[in-house]
């Protein structure tokens, strides 16, 4: 399963392909000139006369200089914070915009059979550029960002609901899966048959099963949390596990670094995973029974890949993680890292393998609490 945009087919092919921009511009356009001439009548009879050319050169520059600015400039300069390049475009890109228009006052009076002091009442181009082209496309640039700024932001404050909504939902669900009677209980008997045999290991089972707690209830509530941190979670949790399964499961994690505090990444976004491995994991007495874990870093980018031989029985069962279900770990991937991530999933009859490709950025530390006298 992959992360992709995708056309719905259900939609109304005028919707799908956003055809309503066309006859958008046209009322544009058509109101701004109402606006500027103070006739709405005669603005109408210009669009259906030689003057229409004129109007189609508009058009077609300034929406050009919008859906630049829109889908090139906006991304590319200003949301990575590169304000002195993106005004020095965006001013660059109005301009142009607004130059190329001067060219349709001249044929739309040539083919009136006119001179541009004739139809217009100026035969300057710098009078036509400063006076009309210029502050129009700036208008319309401003207004159509007014619009995708806003449009923006009520889908950001959106995610933000539903992330909000989410979080609750998932912290409840993970204190419900991992504060279960049925997990304590387990893994406090498994530590205490440990003490006869192997105290040593015993001891360190506990000391890792102690920092499993601590790190749930008290050092997962931020929305970012270091790499690092929720790496050694999933070691620890890891090595719990194994104290469960039996002698002829083999587990394997490998890593290609030690893994750095510096990057932050939402809190459990890795352990449904596993917890799904381990639980659906095969338990054959004649055959191989494996989990392998991966985890890479390059640059920026998380690599997590996880496998686990599955028995014929328990195929239709492995789309369930952990108890939270496959649609609401996409769910939660798609809120917090929206576009930045990439998670393939393959099944068959024996084995049941995710590569999940996540994009993390730099971990923002609050500042610490100042003390006073």
């Amino acid at each position: 399963m992959r992360s992709t945009s995708f056309i719905n087919p259900r939609q109304h092919w005028f919707i799908r392909w956003k055809l309503y921009h066309i006859p958008f511009w046209f009322v544009y356009l058509y109101l701004w000139w109402a606006t500027t001439i103070g006739s709405p009548l005669q603005a109408a009879n210009n669009l259906f006369s030689p003057y229409g050319i004129k109007t189609l050169f508009y058009i077609v520059f300034q929406a050009l200089a919008v859906y630049f600015n829109l889908y090139y400039l906006i991304p590319k300069y200003l949301q990575k914070g590169r304000f002195y390049p993106y005004i020095g475009y965006l001013l660059l890109t109005t301009v142009l915009a607004s130059a190329l228009i001067i060219p349709g006052y001249y044929l739309s009076a040539r083919v009136s059979g006119q001179t541009v002091q004739q139809a217009y009442g100026s035969g300057a181009c710098i009078f036509n550029f400063i006076a009309t082209s210029l502050p129009s496309t700036l208008a319309t640039i401003t207004f159509a960002m007014s619009i995708k700024l806003t449009k923006n932001w009520i889908q950001t404050e959106r995610r933000h609901q539903l992330l909000e909504n989410e979080k609750l939902e998932t912290e409840l669900k993970f204190l419900k899966n991992q504060f279960n009677p049925h997990f304590l209980f387990n893994t406090i008997n498994s530590i205490f048959f440990l003490i006869h045999k192997n105290p040593d290991k015993a001891s360190a089972s506990l000391a890792k099963f102690s920092d499993l707690l601590r790190y749930q209830l008290y050092e997962c509530n931020d929305k970012q949390i270091p790499l690092s941190k929720e790496i050694t979670f999933l070691e620890n949790s890891i090595e719990l596990e194994k104290l469960r399964l039996n002698n002829n499961i083999e587990v394997v994690l490998e890593m290609n670094q030690r893994f750095a505090g510096h990057l932050g990444v939402a809190p459990f976004i890795l352990m449904p995973f596993v917890e799904n491995a381990f639980k659906h994991v095969s338990k054959h007495a004649d055959s191989p029974n494996w989990i392998r874990i991966r985890l890479e870093l390059e640059q920026q980018q998380l690599i997590f890949s996880i496998s686990n031989s599955v028995s014929h029985e328990a195929y239709s069962d492995v789309v369930n993680y952990g108890g939270i279900g496959l649609k609401n770990v996409r769910r939660r991937l798609d809120l917090i890292y929206p576009g930045q991530f990439d998670l393939e999933i393959k099944r068959n009859n024996t084995s049941f393998e995710v590569k999940l490709q996540l994009q993390l950025a730099e971990l923002v530390l609050s500042p610490p609490l100042q003390k006073t006298a």
